[in-house]
């Protein structure tokens, strides 16, 4: 249904936070995420290591040239004409190269697509504040632009993890299906950073309304990829933490971990889950599984281009559970923050 007059925009621009794609990529790369902190360098070697694991190679930058793939077809499929930059916080495409790259294409006008689905400083304000920075830069900074609202409620989004659960817990046996326990994780963040936004609000709900659709099993909402000193209060309980307390107390047999936090496999996931999670629960004797994350999934790629339309066309929200659609324009002091600078002691956010 269209609810108002349509908004004419001249692109999308997808923002992400960028990740190495060779081992010469990475200590560039890490330089840039911690530019302006005081980091030990031997600690940026030591974080290094993690994606020399992987060749130096962060999922990230390819499951991004997917998705945005994905939604051009979808945008060709449902005849909506938006072409489609891509620009990251991080690592290349830099945003600033990618609105110049905007500027020089007639770009007046865009929407704003960032990867991720909760309201937080770090997933949302921050990225904002890279765009206008950039836009800064431009000659005449005349870019207008619009982001789209957060969609941790939406039944695209919702639904797409739910039935990744219900197919990943096929992979025990049936009598164990109904009674294995839910791990939810996200990456963690500053309590300072959670008090001033809906992260772990918003988290709780897209958990509960995964679980309405899935079963009774029990389920939690856990953390992840904490990168702060021991002295700063951040988000918990960790993921490996919780595993072994819980084994402690009920001895789980089976275990599902679905990573809701991340809407694809980043090198979080692949390191935090699938490496150190998997280790701990085969010391444990736990089988665990871990869900897929929503990828380019086509139900999520549609609800992408239902949430573009939403703004293009003013057709109707749809949101699951009481917490309805989301703001389309952020209030000036949504998801405020002022980032301390201690030592990193983890994994960046997001790469």
């Amino acid at each position: 249904m269209n609810t108002g007059n349509a908004t004419h925009y001249d692109a999308l621009l997808f923002v992400s936070f960028g990740g190495p794609e060779g081992r010469e990529d990475v200590l560039p790369f890490l330089e840039n995420v911690l530019r302006g902190k005081p980091v030990p360098r031997e600690r940026m070697l030591e974080v290094a290591e993690h994606y020399y694991h992987f060749d130096g190679i962060s999922p990230i930058n390819g499951q991004n040239r997917d998705l945005i793939q994905a939604i051009k077809g979808e945008l060709e499929d449902q005849q909506v004409q938006l072409p489609i930059y891509w620009g990251n916080r991080n690592w290349h495409p830099m945003l600033n190269d990618t609105l110049q790259e905007m500027q020089n294409d007639g770009v007046k006008r865009a929407l704003v697509f960032i990867t991720s689905a909760y309201s937080s400083y770090s997933g949302c304000r921050q990225y904002r504040e890279n765009i206008e920075e950039a836009i800064s830069t431009l000659a005449d900074g005349c870019i207008e632009t619009d982001k789209i609202r957060v969609f941790y409620n939406h039944p695209g989004f919702v639904n797409t993890i739910a039935d990744l659960l219900k197919e990943s817990l096929h992979e025990f046996e049936e009598s164990a299906r109904e009674n294995a326990t839910i791990l939810f994780t996200a990456h963690s963040i500053p309590d300072g950073m959670a008090a001033n936004c809906s992260y772990a609000t918003q988290l709780h709900e897209t958990a509960r309304l995964v679980m309405e659709a899935v079963g009774e099993n029990p389920w939690h909402l856990v953390y992840q990829s904490r990168s702060g000193p021991p002295s700063q209060p951040w988000l918990e309980p960790d993921v490996c933490d919780f595993i072994d307390t819980l084994n402690a107390k009920e001895s789980p047999s089976h275990l599902a971990i679905v990573p809701i936090g991340f809407i694809s496999d980043h090198m979080e996931v692949m390191f935090d889950l699938d490496i150190e999670a998997k280790e701990m629960c085969d010391e444990l004797n736990i089988k665990m599984v871990r869900v897929p994350t929503v990828g380019t999934n086509p139900e999520f790629v549609k609800m992408i281009v239902e949430l573009i339309r939403e703004r293009m066309e003013n057709i109707e929200k749809r949101a699951l559970g009481d917490m309805g659609p989301s703001h389309d324009t952020c209030p000036t002091d949504c998801c405020l923050y002022t980032p301390k600078r201690p030592p990193t002691q983890g994994r960046p956010l997001g790469s």
